[in-house]
């Protein structure tokens, strides 16, 4: 139990503790839980501007609403910070998207009031309509409050499920967060028909029209007015919409007065060492995207490029500032963006479609049934690929090469740098006969690797006499943790060749043979193991009789935790020394080399 202090925060340790405070007393908790906000978040990182946004919100929730009885689900979950202040975490803030401490989202293994562990966006409706349906056949109708924003309205499952709830007679409670913004200014005719509400001059009402009640807008930084229109809602049973007005980042004038996304993300500060003198810093991979899109853009008149509500996060803001009318964003709405990619394909243009690995999942059915069925040319850019750090398990891009490795015609490329994802984003976009992908990490691009020739589509790193011993198959920007194992294992009498396929999927002959040319094959990959080129290639080499022994590096089909993208490869074995000692272990009694037999006697 965190210890109390003496502000009002400090003594809040379960919702109920909201509910004792007097009215007049809420103000004051509100601007305790901003500055605290304020404070630990400019420092850990992490989603400032929406939790802002939603002070006074999440405390009248709490006061009219008994969390977990009547369960208050949080869409996309990176405003959910207050909620978990009120509910007993406010002293574990600190800790916040650090291994081992807080999530970033809500979290079921934190807290019995986190009650769904979501972050991906859209889904939060569906979540209570199930819910409310459970409680119902259980012989109990208990409230659900689903809390939906940031422009998370944009997205088709928000509308599945109001089509469900509206039409139920259940006690949904639809409080619409209204801020006006997901990174940018939410876009579309749901945009004008929430700014024709909040106005008064509305024709209709859209909400009304679904079965729900309407009730608002209501000032959302009002808490008098918001618990006024919360218990008014519980007397009146039945699906109903609270439209609530809100400002991200309000309250802090860094975050009102960031006109890019308010503060949406901060990054954490950096350490002591560091803030006397200015870092340098590398090229972004996604700035290196966005550049050669823009060059591209000046070559081709018929490429466009479409973002799911994700200009600016994802490297487009530049391609749609040069080119504001071959830029299309089309909301939180994955699904749609790669159908509606297909028609512009169709339509005989070039759609990039710039994504977050894990935000394609949402899509898969999509680039299978969409795009690649028709052989449409469409590039998908999918940026945060492999594991990404604090956000946590929702957020590693590790699953897109397996899925992708199902899909027919596909190509899927992994740049080892900043310049051969330039190379390899202007082949992707030369393909006419089906989709491609170029999937690259967060952050920093590594310094330039080059190749001492090419086979076929695969660059050779490095090539020693004696070849036939191990082949390292590093994919992506491992390709310096390969050379390095290389030089190591040489130091010790491996011979050891490093290869870089550029494209991991589908498999190229030319790597095969190389394979099937030396002992051992080690493939490192920042993805899922299953499906992805390790097992690919031992499975055709298995198919050619051949005796090539195959082990892959990579991640395990499971969820992964928060932690610092180097601690995460680390832990899971994609280091320099793991792939020594895991070539060291594997060279007896099975490789050539006089020198690795004559040390193993010696020892």
């Amino acid at each position: 139990m965190p210890a109390r202090g003496s502000g009002l925060l400090d003594r809040v340790i379960s919702p109920a503790d909201v509910r004792a405070l007097d009215a007049r007393s809420l103000p004051a908790l509100a601007a305790e839980v901003r500055e605290r906000l304020v404070d630990v978040v400019t420092r850990t990182g992490g989603h400032l501007g929406p939790n802002l946004g939603v002070v006074e919100v999440t405390i009248a929730l709490h006061r009219a609403f008994d969390s977990p009885r009547e369960p208050i689900v949080w869409d996309t979950g990176h405003q959910a910070y207050v909620h978990k202040m009120l509910t007993g975490r406010a002293a574990d803030l600190e800790s916040l998207r650090v291994a081992g401490g807080l999530s970033g989202y809500p979290s079921r293994r934190e807290s019995e009031h986190d009650i769904v562990e979501n972050s991906h966006a859209s889904t939060s409706l569906s979540y209570a309509d199930g819910l409310a349906k459970a409680h119902e056949l259980t012989g109990c109708r208990r409230w659900v409050v689903a809390v939906i924003g940031d422009g998370a309205m944009t997205g088709g499952m928000a509308w599945e499920a109001l089509n469900n709830i509206g039409g139920s007679g259940r006690n949904v409670l639809v409080v619409l967060n209204d801020n006006g913004r997901s990174y940018e200014p939410t876009v579309g005719a749901l945009a004008r028909h929430l700014a024709a509400l909040r106005e008064g001059s509305a024709r209709s009402n859209l909400f009304e029209t679904l079965g729900l009640r309407y009730i608002g807008p209501v000032d959302g930084h009002d808490i008098t007015a918001l618990e006024r229109s919360l218990r008014a809602v519980r007397r009146r049973p039945g699906p109903t919409v609270l439209h609530v007005v809100t400002r991200k980042g309000a309250g802090y004038d860094a975050a009102e007065q960031d006109e890019a996304d308010c503060l949406h993300t901060v990054s954490p500060a950096p350490p002591p060492a560091l803030t006397a003198a200015v870092r340098p810093r590398g090229t972004r991979w996604t700035d290196a995207f966005a550049t050669e899109l823009v060059a591209i853009g000046e070559d081709r008149a018929d490429v466009v490029a479409v973002t799911a509500a994700m200009r600016r996060p994802t490297g487009l803001l530049p391609f749609g500032t040069r080119f504001p009318h071959r830029t299309f964003d089309v909301g939180i709405a994955e699904q749609h963006a790669v159908t509606s990619a297909a028609g512009l394909a169709t339509g005989g243009l070039h759609p990039v479609v710039a994504i977050y690995s894990t935000f394609l999942n949402r899509a898969f059915d999509q680039v299978l049934m969409d795009v690649a069925l028709h052989r449409l040319p469409v590039t998908f850019v999918l940026d945060r690929a492999g594991i990404t750090g604090p956000d946590g398990a929702s957020h590693h891009g590790i699953w897109d090469v397996s899925m992708l490795g199902l899909v027919p015609g596909i190509r899927v490329a992994a740049p080892r740098d900043a310049l051969r994802l330039r190379d390899l984003l202007r082949e992707a976009v030369a393909e006419d006969g089906g989709p491609s992908v170029v999937r690259f990490p967060k952050g920093e691009a590594p310094a330039p690797v080059g190749a001492i020739c090419r086979f076929g589509p695969v660059d050779v790193l490095r090539r020693r006499a004696g070849d036939g011993d191990v082949l390292l198959v590093s994919t992506g920007p491992l390709a310096a943790v390969a050379l390095d194992a290389a030089d190591r294992l040489e130091a010790t009498g491996v011979a050891v060749t490093v290869v870089d396929p550029r494209w991991v999927h589908p498999l190229a002959p030319e790597l095969v043979t190389m394979a099937a040319e030396h002992q051992l094959v080690v493939t490192l990959e920042d993805n899922a193991v299953p499906a992805g080129p390790g097992s690919a290639l031992r499975d055709r080499l298995q198919q050619m009789s051949c005796s090539t022994k195959v082990l892959t590096v990579g991640h395990e089909a499971r969820f992964i935790g928060v932690g610092e993208r180097e601690d995460l490869l680390r832990e899971r074995g994609i280091d320099v020394a793991h792939v020594v000692r895991l070539v060291q272990s594997s060279c007896w009694p099975g490789l050539r080399s006089d020198a690795v037999r004559l040390r193993a006697l010696q020892a």
